[in-house]
């Protein structure tokens, strides 16, 4: 089935309330009709998601955001007009003809025009916004490509649209704008140092155990192997018979001895990093072992996402 006639397939099974897996730049997403609370809610049961959990509304066409607000402020028009279509995700205050399941009861949705032409072409061809998640088990490793939906959530799905590894790797960045001043929400593909050159200074939140915004649980993106950042090589000799492998940042000494090792960048790149995360942590988390030992990375513009998913894996994320 070639892409075009696939995404016309798609789209009648979002009209009718179904559930598609699409790819994004960012992570596949698993959609539904934004304006339909049942096939919303079904979204919620495949993925066993907490219904105090907000979902995204991805839209074609900024314009289209102008229909699920009471308004956008100036910054959040900056911020749409440069990273739009992109990872970015706008928090403002929603309109009433969005179901309170999308918002999980808040005043506010979440928004974002994804860069990718199938997801584009999706959401036009099934005339609405598309409240989407990633598609995989809640709290689990969000997929990267068409062959990770497949695993976790199989048959699940009404149908699987296939458009190969997301380039971009980790989620979108989610800006609120539903306060006095700008606040990042979540790190993501959007460096908080591009937002900031933009609008100035932005405040950044604490975790919550009620989530304002998609992404946002202490522990989440989640392996089914312990991953741990707080390690030191010259204490390896203390875990001497586990079954240990490395998430490294870049190519590390031959000399340490892991069962596996992972690395998500050779040349130290944090955007090629990123990209590579969640598919790296899958490979590891396939082998089954005792530990996943994961290496720091500078937290600047990516590196911020990525040191934001790997305490989240792990559990560590600070509720200051």
């Amino acid at each position: 089935m070639k892409d075009a006639t696939a995404i016309r397939h798609a789209a009648k099974i979002i009209e009718r309330g179904g559930i598609v897996a699409f790819p994004t730049e960012t992570v596949y997403g698993l959609g539904a009709d934004g304006y339909n609370p049942l096939a919303v809610a079904r979204v919620f049961e495949v993925k066993r998601r907490p219904s105090f959990d907000p979902l995204i509304l991805h839209v074609a066409d900024p314009s289209d955001a102008g229909k699920l607000v009471k308004g956008i402020p100036s910054d959040a028009k900056k911020l749409i007009e440069r990273f739009w279509p992109g990872p970015l995700t706008v928090v403002l205050l929603k309109e009433g003809n969005v179901p309170d399941i999308v918002t999980a009861g808040l005043p506010t949705i979440a928004i974002r025009m994804p860069n990718h032409p199938m997801a584009l072409l999706l959401i036009k061809e099934s005339k609405c916004p598309i409240a989407a998640p990633s598609a995989n088990p809640f709290g689990y490793l969000s997929p990267t490509t068409a062959g990770h939906v497949r695993e976790q959530l199989g048959d699940q799905v009404d149908l699987i649209l296939d458009g190969g590894p997301c380039p971009v790797g980790v989620e979108s960045t989610i800006v609120s704008f539903s306060e006095d001043k700008p606040r990042l929400l979540r790190p993501g593909g959007v460096s908080l140092e591009e937002i900031e050159t933009i609008i100035g200074k932005v405040e950044i939140n604490s975790i919550q155990d009620k989530p304002s915004a998609p992404g946002m649980l202490s522990r989440h993106y989640a392996p089914r192997t312990p991953i741990v950042l707080d390690w030191r090589e010259e204490s390896l000799d203390s875990y001497k018979g586990r079954r240990i492998g490395l998430l490294a940042f870049r190519e590390p000494d031959p000399s340490l001895n892991f069962n596996h090792i992972e690395v998500l960048s050779k040349k130290g790149d944090l955007r090629e990093a990123a990209a590579s995360l969640f598919a790296a942590i899958r490979r590891l988390d396939a082998l089954s072992l005792d530990l996943i030992f994961a290496e720091t990375v500078p937290e600047i513009g990516l590196g911020r996402a990525i040191m934001d998913r790997l305490r989240r894996a792990s559990g560590i994320i600070s509720r200051s």
